[in-house]
């Protein structure tokens, strides 16, 4: 999952943008709500982590707009305003969560969960495909009984095939929400890592899930 964190000081920036890719979601940062806006309305984000006090143009300034061009992507307010007339104002502008600073890690990335799985339309923590299992909370994969070992961009992937079960990804959409704003389109990574997946998911099975669709990209079962 593809997530924007729109936020002025670099520190909290950088620190969330590491602990969200150290649990395998990729990242993007906008120092201020103009780019924040700019980067929302040009890239298919599953969730933007929004502060209320940003330069050029605020939180609820921004939200609203989004709102108004018709971007359905959650937003997750995170701010050092506590009041509840600033939580008020904050969802009525079209937030759909509202985290205070300081806060745990912990508590951001299962608010995170949160908003991912009710974009889904889904409130259960395993994804499922036939006999593959994948549990959002801990990581771990699983089919037929065998723990799969996965690195963090083979889950990333395997997550985002699983989430689409049964249609068809092309590598725009891969790469629009499994790599980040650097990824560089003219590589064959994507390819190499359907490689990975398919040695670990299929290698040992005699029924193989993952397929490739030709000329289109790629799809699980």
């Amino acid at each position: 999952m593809r997530i924007l964190i729109i936020e002025d000081e670099k520190k909290i920036a950088s620190f969330m943008k590491r602990g969200l890719k150290e649990e395998g979601y990729a990242a993007d940062i906008a120092s201020d709500g103009e780019d924040g806006l700019f980067l929302a309305e040009t890239n298919p984000y599953d969730l933007i982590i929004l502060d209320l006090m940003l330069p050029k143009m605020d939180g609820i300034e921004l939200c609203k707009a989004l709102r108004e061009k018709k971007i359905r992507t959650p937003v997750m307010m995170v701010t050092a305003k506590d009041a509840v007339s600033d939580k008020v104002e904050g969802l009525d502008s079209g937030a759909d969560d509202y985290l205070t600073k300081p806060f745990a890690f912990e508590e951001l990335l299962a608010r995170v969960r949160a908003l991912l799985r009710k974009n889904d339309g889904a409130s259960a923590s395993i994804l499922k495909a036939q006999d593959l299992t994948l549990d959002l909370l801990s990581h771990k994969v699983d089919r037929r009984g065998k723990t799969i070992n996965l690195t963090g961009k083979e889950y990333s992937l395997l997550e985002y095939l699983m989430r689409n079960a049964g249609a068809v990804v092309t590598r725009t959409m891969i790469s629009e929400h499994v790599w980040d704003i650097d990824f560089d389109t003219d590589t064959n990574v994507i390819d190499v890592y359907i490689n990975y997946l398919r040695k670990k998911i299929d290698g040992n099975f005699d029924k193989s899930l993952i397929q490739t669709v030709r000329g289109r990209g790629y799809t699980i079962e």
